[in-house]
């Protein structure tokens, strides 16, 4: 008996311990999460429908400033950068890398992410129109648009919506059009709405390797949920089901403007080939389609920095102006 009692007590305070050691890892976790969101430097724009929060940075536009007109003098190109579930404008801005250094980035918040309201009930084609009033009252006529996992879906909507405004589309590990309509639209593609908690996905987080093919440390980038909850939600119910619900609204074979598609053979998250997805069996219906496919990097294509950021300078360069 008190051998059982010993061994029930040993375990009572290896639970309680761990426990603390969970709840101290996320505490602090979270706290560099905020001060990191804090840290950079963005600005809030207020719009028709609420506001946005978004980054500006990268070589200024000529004639005094960010914002202060037309960039067709700035010398250089704009990337409109569209971040992925779980994002922000953060994310929008860690997924364009040392880009910064050679173009314009405009890095908004999607709906219900970090600062930004949503329109109406936050569909790829609310977030298009945004979008384009965003760069309106930013003086900024033509992007190259990248649309990041799921931030693919709204990336293509603004490219079909408003192509004179699109000088290149890039889509980095992106959701894909669907090859053909599907006999049965998809239900929620994305985690139910109760994974959306710090807590959970804290504890989830060493699973991210083995299930997700992630570096668990992703985790720290999602942080805070809180600030990410609603537009996780309208990611999984509205955004990544769009191109399937909608499939005759998003004629990809009258997409003008050239794109570059950019993904790793190994993506678990947006699965390259049939069965699991269908990145390789919608290529045909691009008119106009540049690839940069990796045999590995999964879904965050690891490892192979470098060779994207010369791909996607490339691409600019071949088709700006």
């Amino acid at each position: 008996m008190r051998r059982a009692l010993l061994a029930a007590g040993l375990l009572g305070a290896g639970i309680v311990i761990c426990g603390a050691a969970q709840a101290l890892g996320l505490s602090r976790a979270r706290a560099a999460a905020r001060a990191r969101l804090l840290a950079l430097p963005v600005r809030r724009m207020a719009l028709s429908h609420g506001e946005v929060a978004y980054v500006d940075c990268g070589p200024q536009p000529s004639g005094g400033g960010y914002g202060s007109g037309p960039d067709s003098g700035s010398g250089c190109e704009t990337i409109l950068s569209v971040h992925g579930l779980y994002g922000g404008y953060d994310q929008a801005l860690d997924s364009v890398g040392s880009l910064s250094e050679h173009c314009r980035v405009i890095a908004p918040s999607r709906f219900g992410y970090p600062g930004s309201a949503v329109r109406g009930d936050g569909s790829p084609a609310d977030q298009a129109a945004v979008f384009a009033e965003m760069l309106d009252r930013l003086g900024i006529e033509r992007v190259f648009v990248l649309g990041a996992s799921a931030g693919g879906t709204p990336a293509i909507r603004f490219a079909l919506d408003h192509p004179e405004r699109v000088s290149g589309l890039i889509l980095l590990s992106s959701a894909a059009p669907w090859p053909s309509r599907p006999a049965t639209p998809p239900g929620r593609m994305g985690p139910p709405a109760i994974m959306n908690h710090d807590w959970i996905m804290w504890l989830l987080s060493p699973f991210f390797g083995p299930v997700l093919g992630m570096d668990p440390r992703t985790i720290h980038g999602m942080l805070p949920l809180s600030e990410r909850r609603t537009g996780a939600d309208i990611d999984a119910s509205i955004t990544n089901r769009d191109m399937a619900v909608h499939f005759e609204d998003y004629p990809i074979e009258e997409l003008k403007p050239p794109v570059l598609l950019l993904h790793a053979r190994d993506d678990r998250v947006a699965p390259f080939a049939p069965p699991a997805g269908h990145v390789q069996s919608s290529m045909h219906r691009y008119l106009e389609l540049t690839t940069a496919i990796f045999p590995t990097g999964g879904h965050l294509i690891t490892g192979h920095g470098r060779q994207l950021e010369e791909t996607i300078l490339r691409f600019i360069g071949q088709h700006a102006g």
